[in-house]
């Protein structure tokens, strides 16, 4: 989840240090529905708070909020972890290990991984110990991941069945473009690599998502650092400066195999989500300046293919270029954040192929 993460139960106290590939039950669920139907309710969240833009000279925060109903300090933040620097703009978070690990009855939850964006640090949070009051664990510096990878600017972070973590990065330390990629950690947190082949590297770098019954990762396209670290300018995207490509790999080899150009109508394509049944093909993208939803799927002959869903174009709803939809989140009813206009939508799905505005 961007910016956020739910605990349902106190994590375990040994940490992870194998692959994934085992029978017996580790963490998160076997499916999606699994974890619907059985999942309790989270009693915490995390969520990073940012003061880049406010004026405030302070280090970001993970802030945990109480969501049990029954907690006297129900709905209420219990707890600030601030960083170890000022101006780092913690993004995405993610764990060390997921259902991607269920199949390791070793592997557990316990780290939270904070990419900051514009510093190049990752935070490693310790949200085992205490779950109540999470505590700094570890910080992978910036510098020590731009002298072995060449990366900067890091962004998405997912866990893998290996036990690595890998997050996307937005260009080179400069913030150029050209230098991104995707960064691999060891599940210490060491800097491992790379993870696309030489060569292989995205135009621009954002979000991604990997299928692997399908053996496919998707990454998606916002811009340079160099030009969205400055605010947005529209002149930036005549510019070039900003993505509307869709990079399609193999997965989990890190060769990539086609490149979707979404064309005017799909200009940043931000956050990439495939739908939760795994055995699916199809997924959807949220493109930020033209206000519209894309639909990716594979293909009879293998490739994939992209359209704007035609019940979905939020520029019907709002002035055009007024919109910027930059989170979504895919159970029945996709839930579009939408930072430019401070709202949310739902659009319910009816089909893979089809979306209707539901609020």
């Amino acid at each position: 989840m961007a910016g956020a993460a739910a605990v349902d139960v106190p994590a375990p106290a040994a940490a992870n240090g194998g692959a994934c590939c085992h029978a017996a039950k580790g963490p998160g669920y076997a499916t999606p529905l699994e974890a619907m139907e059985k999942g309790p309710r989270e009693k915490l969240i995390y969520v990073t708070c940012v003061y880049n833009g406010t004026g405030i000279n302070k280090p970001d925060y993970l802030a945990t909020v109480d969501l049990d109903p029954n907690s006297p300090t129900y709905s209420q933040v219990i707890h600030r972890l601030p960083v170890t620097h000022i101006g780092d703009e913690l993004h995405h978070s993610g764990w060390n290990s997921c259902s991607s690990c269920h199949g390791d009855p070793s592997a557990e939850r316990r780290f939270l991984i904070l990419p900051s964006l514009l510093s190049g640090r990752v935070y490693v949070v310790d949200t085992a110990t205490d779950p109540r009051a999470p505590s700094l664990h570890k910080v992978v510096q910036a510098e020590d991941i731009a002298e072995k990878t060449g990366l900067g600017f890091p962004h998405t972070s997912h866990c893998l069945a290996s036990g690595d973590i890998m997050i996307s990065c937005l260009g080179d330390k400069e913030g150029n473009a050209a230098g991104n990629g995707f960064l691999l950690l060891d599940s210490e947190f060491n800097v491992k690599g790379r993870w696309e082949k030489p060569g292989h590297s995205p135009l621009f770098g954002y979000d991604f998502w990997y299928q692997p019954r399908h053996k496919t990762m998707i990454s998606s396209t916002w811009g340079a650092p160099a030009a969205f670290r400055t605010g947005f300018n529209l002149q930036h995207v005549q510019d070039g400066l900003y993505g509307r490509h869709l990079h399609v790999y193999d997965w989990p080899g890190g060769e990539l195999k086609q490149t979707l150009d979404l064309g005017d109508t799909g200009l940043l394509p931000l956050e990439v989500r495939f739908l939760h049944d795994p055995s699916k093909d199809t997924g959807y993208v949220g493109c930020a300046l033209t206000s519209n939803m894309v639909r990716f799927f594979k293909t009879a002959d293998g490739s994939w293919s992209h359209e704007v869903c035609p019940c979905y174009m939020l520029k019907f709803f709002f002035p055009p270029n007024n919109l910027i939809s930059n989170s979504l989140t895919l159970p029945m009813i996709m839930f579009v954040g939408c930072y430019r206009c401070k709202t949310t939508e739902g659009p319910q799905l009816d089909s893979a192929r089809n979306a209707r505005i539901d609020n």
